[in-house]
């Protein structure tokens, strides 16, 4: 799989007023195989810009899309992780140029809101994230034989070609390997962010990560570059211990093998004490409560960015009025246009070694094969060849 940027072309201006037709993988219903339909896709309107993807991958929050969950919208081109190349651009548009590299997001950034300028939140008011299935102005730019497609956020990845609000993309490094810029567009990037811009881990802290998928190994990457002494990974999966060994991990539990809860076996691990910082990463109900347990009395941080089946999870009051803080995050508390520059320049610079996320790689066409590949247990995240020629 190539991984280097290939555009060697420009491109005309005449193309963003046509539509194109390309191919797309489609969901029609709820836990339905997708289906390769040939689409049309609009020319970009104000402030937006098409893009060629090159490369996506699968994240949990697709696969609750396909389920259905949390809300159902129907026929959907899926996909939120993923890079692609700038092929055209509608009127206004000044941050990217045709032929840019960029990753496509969930979340913007003005840089001008009381939430950007608060130092405190990644959450834009003025670039929110969009669960609506539509674009901003409540439209689609995906047809498929006449009928309206939606989007996923504002992404739909999983397309040879999207259309995206140009305050939902950040121009990237072209030196950064193609595959990484992918799986760094969301979830990898959630569980490293974190580490630093909402727990801010010190070094020597110790930490627990509940579910050790993308995310979670993004988290014990993170803890380990800020000096953690001790990583405690926590899967029921047995494959992903040495999995998580290779990315910094320094111990593991599987739960149901003791009688004991995993917040008791953590405290054993850390002489009664607890962690000073927990990542729930799964999303399930009661194990948000278990990592809110299994950090230190008076001081102890959970960090939940998790999305599940279920909203709501009960939460020991107890736990809470010790003295331990349980706080919700989206993307890690990265800002697209501030953060993602570190992170890509850590990529380039081989600080941040991928390669050893990616389990599986599938082309376009062989989607539900992804589907198939993640049930397995050494499967960690499946990259998408989207386009075969990577160049503009």
């Amino acid at each position: 799989m190539s991984s280097g940027h290939g555009c060697s072309q420009s491109m005309s201006r005449s193309s963003s007023t046509q539509a194109i037709t390309c191919r797309a993988a489609v969901c029609w219903g709820a836990e339905e195989l997708l289906r390769m339909e040939e689409i049309e896709v609009e020319a970009p309107r104000l402030s937006e810009v098409r893009l060629k993807m090159l490369f996506a991958s699968v994240c949990h929050t697709d696969l609750l899309r396909w389920k259905g969950l949390p809300l159902a919208f129907f026929p959907i081109v899926l996909g939120h992780e993923g890079v692609g190349i700038v092929e055209s651009i509608g009127e206004g548009v000044t941050k990217v140029k045709e032929g840019d590299l960029v990753i496509p997001t969930f979340i913007g950034e003005c840089q001008e809101c009381r939430n950007c300028l608060s130092g405190k939140t990644n959450i834009c008011q003025n670039y929110p994230t969009h669960r609506h299935g539509l674009m901003p102005d409540q439209s689609s730019r995906m047809y498929v034989r006449g009928q309206r497609l939606f989007h996923i956020f504002t992404c739909s990845t999983w397309s040879e070609y999207t259309v995206v609000n140009v305050n939902y993309v950040t121009k990237i490094d072209p030196r950064v390997p193609l595959p990484h810029a992918s799986l760094i567009s969301c979830g990898f990037s959630t569980g490293f962010g974190a580490t630093w811009k909402e727990a801010k881990i010190e070094k020597g802290s110790t930490v627990a990560v509940f579910g050790l998928g993308g995310v979670g190994l993004g988290v014990i990457v993170g803890a380990r570059m800020r000096g953690a002494s001790k990583i405690i990974g926590v899967d029921l999966n047995e494959s992903k211990k040495e999995k998580g060994k290779v990315f910094g991990m320094t111990d593991f539990i599987k739960p149901g093998r003791s009688h004991q809860s995993i917040s008791q076996e953590i405290k054993e691990m850390t002489r009664g004490v607890g962690v000073d910082y927990s990542f729930e990463c799964t999303g399930v109900a009661p194990l948000i409560n278990e990592a809110l347990e299994s950090t230190a009395a008076g001081r102890g941080v959970t960090i939940s960015f998790g999305v599940g089946e279920k909203g709501i999870a009960p939460i020991s009051l107890n736990a809470l009025i010790s003295g331990r803080t349980l706080k919700g995050s989206v993307f890690g508390g990265i800002k697209p246009q501030t953060d993602f520059p570190t992170i890509i320049e850590k990529c380039i610079n081989k600080e941040l070694q991928l390669d050893a996320l990616v389990s599986h790689e599938v082309q376009l066409e062989d989607i539900n094969q992804a589907f198939e590949l993640l049930k397995q247990p050494d499967c960690l995240k499946v990259v998408i060849q989207v386009n075969r020629s990577l160049s503009c």
